[in-house]
């Protein structure tokens, strides 16, 4: 974020908003006066903003995202049965029509918001000068991203103890409470835990198999891959020939022997905010557990009401610079029935 893009005039309190999807969407980064007086930022300043707030995501690059009109939208939702063909017979018109089922889903947004402060000392001060508020702000970008990616996973709002995930439901919680829940019993990861997450699934999604996803916390994406490469050495082209042929890892651009870990062909997501400090809820359960989930990345669909907003403004009696960033956003998964969590898998101490 350069001083450009946050208009360094101490005279003028300034707005900056963001589209929140994508840097390279036609939602550019907008700065505005307190009077009205501004324009629109040229493309490569919209896209350093978002970039700063979105590297570190994961599920926010892949989901869906849906710009929304009011607080609360409905998804439409259509679906059909399985085997609905028949043999058909000469003559015969007699039977019944194949029915298509029609359903809602509801998309509700929350007000988001995030402030910082920096004092004029702080900015004279330090030994990059100016660049300071750059810094600090870069910053800040891209921790709003990471707590906006952490409400959409692991929002509840039954929690009274943390203001940011009571909010609203995020799709961990939901995914247990409409998906397909598999519970592991304290059992390490292993392909018995991704094995059963796929015999889980509903048939009619496993044709689409090549758009499925593994999603998982780095502990438990450590423990597959330490597990798997016992006895085995991964510097070696025979070793790494045979696990891809397993279907354990796969071969990615980088240094030599470097993969990325894949369950029956399928990619394992490394999501590092996915919950992995879990107590378990089995009978005898110790120690941490996390979970594993499978299903279709844009089933997670994300709801924008309003672009993200920075206003910056200089207070005299202060002698400092306050931020202040709001965005409205909220979470749905499209389709439970395409989603299956195995709970209480244990990590590893």
């Amino acid at each position: 974020m350069s001083n450009e893009l946050l208009e360094k005039s101490i005279a003028a309190n300034t707005t900056a908003t963001a589209g929140f999807a994508s840097s390279t969407g036609g939602t550019g980064l907008h700065v505005a006066s307190e009077n009205g007086n501004g324009g629109l930022l040229n493309p490569e300043q919209s896209a350093r903003f978002l970039d700063y707030m979105f590297d570190a995501t994961v599920i926010g690059k892949v989901a869906r995202t849906v710009r929304m009109k009011a607080d609360t939208t409905e998804i439409d939702r259509i679906g059909v049965g399985e085997k609905l063909m028949k043999l058909a017979t000469e003559g015969d018109n007699t039977g019944t029509n194949a029915a298509v089922t029609f359903s809602k889903i509801s998309l509700t947004t929350k007000k988001l918001r995030l402030d910082w402060e920096l004092s004029t000392e702080s900015l004279e001060d330090n030994i990059e000068g100016p660049d300071l508020e750059d810094h600090i702000a870069r910053m800040m970008a891209t921790q709003a991203g990471n707590d906006i990616e952490d409400v959409i996973l692991n929002g509840d709002t039954s929690l009274s103890s943390d203001a940011l995930y009571k909010a609203f439901d995020g799709v961990v919680k939901k995914a247990k409470a409409y998906g397909h829940v598999v519970d592991a019993g304290g059992a390490a990861v292993s392909r018995a835990v991704f094995n059963s997450a796929l015999k889980a699934l509903p048939r009619k999604y496993k044709q689409r198999r090549t758009d499925l996803r593994f999603l998982a916390g780095s502990n438990l994406i450590q423990d597959f891959l330490y597990a798997n490469s016992i006895g085995t050495n991964m510097t070696i082209p025979q070793d790494i020939a045979s696990s891809i042929i397993r279907g354990d890892v796969q071969p990615l651009s980088g240094p030599a022997g470097y993969v990325a870990p894949y369950a029956f062909g399928i990619p394992i997501v490394e999501v590092p905010l996915l919950p992995e400090t879990q107590a378990g809820d089995y009978s005898g359960h110790a120690g941490s557990h996390g979970d594993i989930h499978l299903t279709f990345p844009n089933n997670v669909v994300i709801g924008i009401k309003r672009d993200v907003t920075v206003y910056r403004f200089f207070w005299p009696r202060k002698d400092s610079i306050e931020y202040t960033m709001y965005t409205r956003v909220g979470v749905q998964i499209e389709q439970a029935d395409a989603w299956v969590v195995v709970k209480n898998v244990k990590v590893a101490s």
